[in-house]
């Protein structure tokens, strides 16, 4: 997410001149592996922690307090919130864990530009709530987005400390921030839900949460947050950041059109099972990736200008992320029906169709968002760019056509053909156009493929002869997880980083 692209004229950091300065000289190699591996396990444990305690809210809320219907509303706002968020900000926060020097000389500047344009956001949102709410298929959630996406402005303001802390790797302050966000966002949703509210309950739930961790960040970065304004580093943060932000955008759009175009064309009811399905589908992604993103960014800037050093970097982290993301997906999609009823109760079924083709589109996303990294660590942002609007464009109509002939599950199959016989395609060239083959990438993921294709065959063999009570799930999955880590022994030397070197792509791959 072996010679990397040279990055483009407009990456250097913002010294009031027109000039771009060169990207920083990697750290020792052991010093920077030392802060990555350290934040990693915080990371981890962070998004571990709060994912787990999300599932159970979320139980919680389907069981007892809302329906279908209510995810539908929720859904709808929870996606235009994280359009907005993808650009809030105009990508130019991602300045202070990239550029090189004290980040504190230009980030009153990247404060002023990120809040301004937050408020702008919102303002519009606010105005065109209820336009939007009707277009995708949901009049109600029109006050649910005017709440909600107040979570923007907050956003804006708190994202120059929150990439203090990314920048210095300092996922440990960051887990009892998201802990305290946690803790209160639950709280509030819970109370609210509870009192009758319905979906409303999440957006208040988000915004107290939010407020909280624009508070923690400020306290945690002291400093940070002073607003200010220099015409030439504005210039060049524009420059830096609106290629992000806008392949930003378009990656959330292709995130979540899906849900826009299942309440446009099938209703309400249909959009909350899909939302439910896709949430569950979410759980690897979110708890692998987001744990890897916090700490990838930050660590592919560091080895970008060492071709052969971010090559081996990719490879060991993206079989990392695809080692440990196969059995859960595996999982959740082979025993998708049974899962669903036990978790979640029997009025929850219909999600259970299109769960399987969701879990194999979060094993690509997981791996796709590396990439994604990688490439914005090496410069390579315009071609991103275009990578995320081809993407969105062959997405788009596909969608409306499968929601037509097969409803939730035609939409979840479209995603998969589309993601998997275009768009990987188009990353495996750019990759190999930053030194790193397609080699390099299947060996990455060539033993957890194949502990996946034995626990698939394990878990069909099985389900028959053993029933879909919830003694026999743990049973089933307990063997099929022992079949996997069999077959993915043979990684462990290249996933601790002691294998042979990676070697560098072929030239004709540059």
């Amino acid at each position: 997410m072996d010679t990397a692209r040279a990055p483009d004229s407009d990456t250097g950091g913002p010294g009031g001149g027109t000039a771009a300065p060169a990207p920083p000289a990697p750290p020792a190699a052991d010093s920077l592996g030392r802060k990555v591996r350290s934040a990693a396990r915080w990371s981890l444990i962070n998004t571990v922690v709060l994912r787990l305690g999300n599932f159970a809210t979320g139980i919680v809320l389907a069981r007892f307090a809302l329906g279908p219907a209510e995810w539908g509303v929720y859904g709808v706002a929870q996606t235009v919130l994280l359009v907005l968020l993808s650009a809030n900000e105009l990508g130019v926060s991602l300045a202070i864990v990239r550029w090189e020097g004290d980040p504190r000389r230009f980030a009153p500047t990247v404060l002023t530009l990120s809040t301004l344009s937050s408020c702008l956001l919102y303002v519009a949102l606010f105005a065109s709530a209820p336009a939007v709410a009707g277009l995708l298929g949901s009049p109600d959630a029109a006050g649910v987005l005017r709440v909600m996406c107040l979570c923007v402005v907050i956003g804006g303001v708190a994202a120059v400390p929150g990439q203090f802390l990314t920048r210095e790797f300092a996922q440990g302050k960051r887990m009892v921030i998201d802990g305290l966000n946690f803790v209160i966002s639950t709280s509030v949703t819970l109370l609210l839900a509870f009192d009758g509210w319905g979906a409303m309950s999440f957006a208040w739930g988000a915004v107290a949460g939010n407020t909280v961790t624009l508070i923690g960040c400020c306290l945690a970065a002291p400093g940070t947050l002073k607003y200010g304004w220099d015409p030439g580093q504005a210039r060049e943060l524009l420059r830096f950041g609106l290629p992000l932000a806008g392949a930003s955008l378009l990656a959330l759009a292709v995130a979540n059109v899906n849900t826009m175009v299942v309440g446009a064309t099938l209703g309400s009811v249909a959009l909350g099972f899909y939302v439910l399905a896709f949430n569950v589908s979410g759980w690897p992604v979110r708890i692998i990736s987001e744990a890897a993103r916090r700490v990838s960014f930050a660590g592919f800037s560091r080895l970008a200008e060492s071709p052969q050093a971010l090559a081996r970097g990719f490879s060991r982290a993206l079989g990392v992320v695809i080692t440990a993301t196969v059995p859960l997906c595996v999982l959740l999609g082979g025993l998708a029906e049974p899962a669903i009823r036990t978790i979640y109760g029997s009025q929850w079924t219909p999600a259970a169709a299109a769960l399987p083709w969701l879990m194999v589109l979060g094993l690509i996303r997981i791996a796709c968002e590396l990439a994604y990294d990688c490439m914005v660590a090496t410069g390579q942002r315009r071609l991103l760019l275009l990578i995320q609007g081809l993407w969105l464009v062959a997405l788009v109509p596909a969608l409306f056509l499968a929601a037509g002939l097969n409803g939730i599950v035609g939409v979840s199959q479209a995603q998969v053909l589309v993601a998997g016989g275009l768009v990987v395609p188009v990353f495996l060239y750019a990759l190999g156009r930053a030194g790193i083959g397609i080699g390099s990438v299947a060996r990455a993921c060539a033993w957890p493929f194949l502990g996946g294709a034995v626990m698939a065959v394990t878990i069909l063999g099985l389900e028959s002869w053993f029933g879909d009570g919830r003694l026999a799930l743990l049973a089933i999955a307990a063997i099929a997880l022992a079949g996997y880590t069999v077959c993915v022994l043979p990684s462990r030397a290249f996933l601790r980083g002691t294998a042979a070197p990676v070697r560098p792509a072929p030239k004709d791959l540059r």
